[in-house]
């Protein structure tokens, strides 16, 4: 009579496994062998599958064989009995144990990848892909059971076995799946066993069939103990960790984030979670920004937790919370939190296109949150008053053109998160996800000192002395330099070198504040004679900074100054580089790298590289943006558009441009796009729309004493638009100009060059060879769009047929497309028909005029005359056999659509 014993009263047909095969054809081949098996392997490994098929098989012999599963469960005496009289074979299964002497040892393994295929066919009934087959057996450590439950979505079936476990072995596995399943030292106090005691807990662990070799929960089993193990005891045993750890002064950020969302309240716990989301906050500001409002949450309302989540949250591009919570710090009693606030708040208004209200804000910050010689009250006031920014009324309620009865509305300020307890002035609730900010004293780190980071230590930013407690503010140096680099974007340099030649007393020179104060001179002397020194200094600072950068929160990134400087002085290359590091270094989160994206794709589109400049404005193109970032999106479009003569995309993309230019107020780290949009607006008849804008652009240039470093590029756009608006006096004032800052260096030199060039060009009356060394001087620089668009230009406009050649020679290799065919040469003689019966000169211009062109704009994109356009257009239609223009383009477009169209 067979006998099988086992809990499993339903087992699907799933394949026995691979080292049970050879005893189910040993048992086919000889079912009275009297064998004594003993089946050894953790749960779940298949050996009440293996019962099932041995069942069958001696069944199907007619043969009597004791089976029993489970063995390890049952009473030693009743087992002992039951073997004793049992006469036929006899196998038995159970968990990792010594096996008795005399009897055969068969250990399951886990599956291999083939085997899981195979489990998956047969669970599913169709063959497994091998992507997927390989991606489930990684996730279940090829444990049979665990891919069957993943497979069918029956992980909640581990819920009655863990909660059947031993109590010690269960915290081991919630311990595991928190990340201290590795740390004995944690272990031996959570469990409160001695080391020698821990192997043998362990070892139970490892029978579940739960762990890999290397005793880490598998992906699937963490998933279960996390979702299926008793939730009150996963909590208890993970905030005793915690405490642990906290008291130790240890990372505690893996065991934090598994109590996220466990609604986990009380000191232990939002100590766990800031803690945790200062460990978190410099390469992972999304999981910061959810660890501080989970700190918030638990009860922790001090300075440094809601400092701590305004930051995070900027660094993740959310502005609009780290705008409430700095607004609210600007309220506190206490004079550290209110600059704090204030220069999170001026942070957010610089990424928002308001850096002079931003400047306001850093300069307040930098006293400290209070006027000199004042003392600290209500920032507030409608006028000036103790602590206030001197003329300025509440700096939450800023539009940037005054302070208006509620106006805060301009940047994202939300009237019904105030930070006062219960009503802000006005009478409104306070909404309790942005708490009321406490004393900066109250940081609930300050006894959980972290040996890592000794007191005195200055390399990072945002850290206390205290255990994982950001600092308030990026620290006086930091907040000096901000202000410096805000006022004189604004055009106060007075202001600004006071800041700079006198220092903060007692300011530690850490990497940081060095860093930070090399660029604010950087910046101050990029307005200073020529300049030339500015690049070399940024670019230091950026180098600098990058190691020392981590969960700060920056107005502007130093690479992305440097590389507008680089943009605006023709140093291409080197704006390239120090972008695609800060990119890739992911310097200033998640805020920047849409900063760095756009510039870029303005050094590509600078350099005519147009395909690489679309592909960086895609990346972005979709994304909620701020103003500053708008901008430059915007007119980055307008850029390609008109550099593909795509008057249609430029109409399109203008009305855009335009508004975001108008959210963003006139700045010097703004003239870039300023430039790209004034030619934009000749080019659509729009040009006196941006009148106010050029004043207050020139007035802000004026301020600062005509820098050259800032001004000619913008000049140089200038020039253009008036080209284009055929404004001859104009274009000679901004020749001036150019001319009068030539000396500064070769990129103000061969744009004066090139300007002189252009108005003889238009002129009609100029020196081929002449144009030519101009255009071969941008094309030196970097600016090959440019460089050949000047001697495209000449060569459609000179009478001299080898003069013309050579010229169009040049655009061409200036654009990087070299000569098709020996200049002079007859076209070939083309057969076939339809577009084989095209030359290759002639497809150019047919699918230009498809796309909508004028037969100038065309013309202007593969340099030749609209005169030459047309005689081929008239050629095509003649090949085409087209009767007239509206057939002819029909035609064409129908040909041009086709999949093998040339």
């Amino acid at each position: 009579m067979n006998t099988l014993l086992t809990q499993a009263a339903s087992l699907h047909p799933v394949p026995v496994h691979p080292a049970a095969r050879q005893l189910l054809r040993q048992v086919a081949a000889d079912p009275a062998a009297p064998l004594r098996i003993a089946v050894v392997a953790p749960g779940g490994y298949g050996k009440s599958v293996l019962l099932a098929a041995l069942a069958r098989a001696y069944r199907d012999a007619g043969a009597d064989a004791l089976l029993v599963d489970d063995a390890d469960r049952i009473d030693a005496d009743q087992l002992e009995e039951l073997l004793a009289g049992a006469d036929g074979p006899i196998v038995v299964a159970h968990r990792p144990a010594a096996v008795a002497a005399g009897w055969t040892l068969l250990q399951l393994a886990p599956f291999g990848v083939d085997d899981v295929a195979r489990l998956v066919e047969a669970l599913t009934g169709t063959p497994a892909e091998p992507a997927a087959a390989a991606e489930l057996h990684r996730v279940s450590g090829g444990v049979p059971r665990l891919a069957e439950r993943a497979l069918l979505g029956r992980l909640e079936e581990f819920r009655p076995e863990l909660d059947e476990l031993d109590d010690d072995v269960l915290r081991y596995l919630i311990a595991a799946e928190a990340g201290a399943g590795r740390n004995l030292d944690l272990l031996c106090v959570l469990l409160d066993r001695t080391p020698d005691q821990l192997p043998g807990i362990v070892d139970g662990a490892r029978a579940t069939g739960l762990l890999a070799p290397d005793d880490t929960l598998l992906p699937l089993a963490s998933a279960a103990v996390r979702d299926f193990g008793p939730p009150a005891r996963r909590l208890t045993t993970v905030q005793r960790l915690v405490e642990l750890q906290l008291a130790n002064g240890l990372p505690v950020l893996d065991l934090a984030r598994s109590l996220l969302g466990t609604g986990s309240t009380g000191t232990s716990a939002a100590a766990a979670f800031a803690a945790a989301a200062s460990e978190a906050l410099p390469t992972d500001a999304r999981l910061a920004t959810r660890l501080f409002e989970a700190a918030a949450e638990a009860g922790d309302r001090s300075a440094s937790v809601t400092a701590g989540w305004a930051r995070a949250a900027a660094l993740s591009g959310d502005l609009d919370t780290a705008l409430r919570l700095g607004d609210g710090m600007l309220g506190a009693q206490d004079a550290e939190t209110r600059a704090a606030g204030a220069e999170i708040a001026a942070t957010v208004l610089a990424h928002r296109g308001e850096l002079a209200r931003g400047a306001e804000l850093y300069q307040w910050a930098a006293l400290g949150g209070q006027t000199p010689g004042q003392h600290a009250a209500d920032p507030y006031s409608a006028g000036p008053g103790p602590g206030s920014p001197a003329g300025w009324g509440d700096p939450r309620h800023s539009t940037g053109h005054g302070a208006g009865p509620d106006s805060s509305a301009s940047y994202g300020v939300d009237p019904r998160h105030s930070a006062a307890h219960g009503a802000d002035s006005a009478g409104r609730r306070a909404d309790p996800r942005y708490p009321a900010v406490h004393s900066a004293g109250s940081d609930f780190s300050a006894s959980h000192a972290d040996p890592r980071y000794p007191a005195g230590r200055g390399a990072e930013p945002y850290y206390s002395a205290a255990r994982g407690g950001p600092r308030l503010s990026a620290g006086r140096g930091g907040t000096d330099a901000f202000a410096v680099m805000a006022l004189v974007g604004t055009g106060d340099l007075e202001s600004a070198r006071r800041l700079l030649d006198s220092p903060a007393p007692g300011v530690a020179p850490t990497l940081f504040a060095g860093a930070a104060t090399r660029m604010a001179r950087g910046i101050a002397d990029s307005v200073s004679g020529c300049a030339t020194e500015t690049l070399s200094t940024l670019l230091g600072a950026a180098a600098m900074l990058e190691p020392a950068l981590g969960g700060t929160l920056l107005p502007d990134s130093p690479a992305a100054l440097a590389a507008l400087a680089a943009l605006h002085t023709g140093e291409l290359a080197l704006a390239e580089s120090v972008l695609t590091r800060a990119l890739d270094g992911r310097i200033g989160g998640d805020l920047l790298a849409v900063r760095h994206r756009l510039l870029l794709g303005w050094v590509a589109m600078t350099a005519g590289d147009l395909a690489t400049a679309a592909g960086h404005r895609d990346a972005v193109a979709g994304r909620p943006l701020e103003a500053r970032d708008e901008m430059f999106f915007t007119t980055l479009e307008l850029g390609l558009a008109r550099r593909s003569s795509d008057l249609v995309g430029l109409q399109r993309s203008w009305d855009r441009a335009y508004q975001a230019s108008m959210r963003q107020q006139t700045d010097l780290f703004t003239l870039l796009p300023l430039g790209e949009l004034v030619i934009a607006a000749a080019r659509t008849g729009a040009h006196a729309k941006l009148a106010g804008q050029l004043e207050r652009a020139h007035t802000l240039l004026a301020r600062l004493g005509e820098p050259p470093l800032w001004t000619v590029s913008l000049v140089w756009h200038e020039l253009h638009a008036a080209i284009t608006l055929e404004d001859a006096e104009a274009a000679k004032a901004h020749l001036a100009t150019l001319t009068s800052h030539a000396h500064c260096g070769r990129h103000p030199s061969a744009l004066a060059t090139a300007a002189r060039g252009w108005l003889a060009v238009l002129s009609g009356t100029f020196a081929p060879d002449e144009i030519s060394a101009a255009a071969a001087e941008l094309h030196d620089l970097g600016l090959r769009w440019d460089a050949s668009r000047l001697a495209g230009q000449a060569a459609i406009r000179t009478s001299d047929r080898k003069a013309m050649v050579q010229l169009l020679e040049a655009a061409r290799q200036f654009q990087g497309t070299g000569v098709r065919r020996e200049a002079g040469a007859a076209e070939p003689a083309s057969s076939g028909t339809g577009l084989a019966a095209l030359s290759e000169r002639e497809l150019e211009v047919a699918r230009l005029v498809v796309e909508g062109l004028t037969y100038k704009q065309a013309g202007s994109k593969l340099f030749i005359s609209s005169k030459t356009v047309e005689h081929h257009m008239a050629r095509i239609r003649g090949k085409l056999g087209a009767s007239d223009r509206r057939e002819l383009l029909a035609t064409l477009r129908e040909l041009l659509s086709r999949p093998d169209a040339p």
